[in-house]
């Protein structure tokens, strides 16, 4: 083991000293405008490390998701060295690669978000489209070829991923079994890094749009939405726009914090914790005024369930058979991760919605759930 540990120091050594420097990426200044911004807490994950500490945080972190469905994250173990470095990594993807060769490296399938997605994809509303494009790379990412430009950073963002799947995803899943009053690894065994699934890294641009497009859309740029997975990890980035609908149905801004992570739970969670973890309503909307021209960039990790996993509740929480099961679908009808993530991402922005019984929002049916977009 020592002689192992030597050569792969030594390894480690070499490829810390040739490895490439991408183009620097200069965040912009946050924003000095007043906004009402929503009152999240803040986990440090570093306690994480002692029963003690998870029992403790399981409970913040609980009442985090029940009450605002978002929190920040703080003490990950990636430096803020090592944060700029995945910004500027993110951002060659956009600008260092050509138009041509983000056309070739375009999903194949909107089923599964692999590739490039281009600007104009989505209908948003009164015949506007996105102007955003995002990148979107299997946890492994050996699975498909890359463009040229971001070869050279291929170890850096398998390095990422694994960060974010073990360092990051699976503390936060066992927290969340402990609220549930679930042994401590029942949600890490649903995501198993070497199984199937579509756990991704993402990188994404928010392009600045044109006044008429502000005007037709009402300044949203992505649609009040709940995420398709687990567990999403955004890395704070400071050009604002990100807004999370609060318990008391007003539209808040989420604040930047330098080196945090913003963490919010998806549709899966909701599906296998019986309603204990609801899925997070959020959207994106046109950035403050002394932001307003500046593009925006954005570093994701979305986590799902193992592909072939049934998205059923876990009755035996002692929690939930106290509470109670809310279900989104009827008792066998339960998709699989593959199931659900398919047909959600073949729909989302490609079908016509209906208006729903509330005032703003419109929905679809997948599975037989109602799925919700909020405007």
């Amino acid at each position: 083991m020592f002689i192992y540990d030597f050569f792969a120091y030594l390894l480690g050594l070499l490829w810390g000293a040739s490895r490439p420097t991408p183009p620097a990426y200069t965040p912009p200044a946050p924003t000095e405008e007043k906004l009402e911004y929503a009152d999240l807490a803040i986990i440090d994950l570093s306690k994480a490390a002692t029963a003690e500490g998870r029992k403790a945080l399981a409970e913040e972190v609980s009442e985090a998701l029940r009450s605002r469905g978002f929190f920040y994250v703080v003490n990950h173990g990636y430096t803020q060295e090592q944060n700029h470095r995945i910004f500027s990594i993110a951002d060659v993807t956009f600008e260092e690669v050509s138009e041509r060769e983000k056309r070739r490296y375009s999903g194949k399938s909107q089923a599964v978000y692999e590739g490039y997605k281009p600007k104009q994809t989505w209908k948003l509303a009164s015949g506007v489209r996105d102007q955003i494009e995002h990148y979107n790379i299997n946890h492994d990412i050996s699975r498909t070829e890359h463009p040229a430009p971001l070869r050279p950073y291929l170890k850096e963002i398998d390095d990422f991923a694994r960060h974010c799947h073990f360092k990051v995803l699976y503390p936060i899943l066992r927290l969340l079994a402990l609220g549930l009053d679930l042994p401590e690894e029942t949600l890490v065994g649903e995501h198993k890094f070497e199984e199937e699934s579509e756990s991704s890294v993402r990188f994404m641009k928010y392009h600045p749009r044109t006044d008429y497009e502000e005007l037709k859309t009402k300044n949203v740029w992505l649609k009040g939405h709940t995420d398709i997975g687990s567990i999403t990890i955004l890395w704070s980035q400071p050009v604002g726009g990100l807004q999370i609908l609060s318990p008391d149905g007003q539209w808040r801004w989420v604040r930047h914090i330098d080196n945090a992570l913003v963490i919010n739970a998806g549709d899966v969670m909701e599906f296998l914790c019986g309603g204990y973890y609801p899925s997070t309503r959020h959207r994106v909307v046109l950035p403050p005024g002394d932001q307003r021209n500046i593009a925006r960039l954005g570093v994701f990790y979305f986590a799902m369930a193992n592909d072939k996993l049934k998205l059923s509740p876990h009755e035996e929480s002692k929690v939930l058979q106290k509470l109670g099961i809310k279900r989104l679908c009827p008792p066998g009808q339960e998709p699989t991760m593959e199931e659900w993530r398919t047909r959600r991402t073949t729909t989302y922005g490609a079908v016509d919605l209906t208006q729903g019984k509330e005032k703003n929002v419109e929905e679809e049916i997948v599975h037989g759930v109602v799925v919700k977009h909020y405007n």
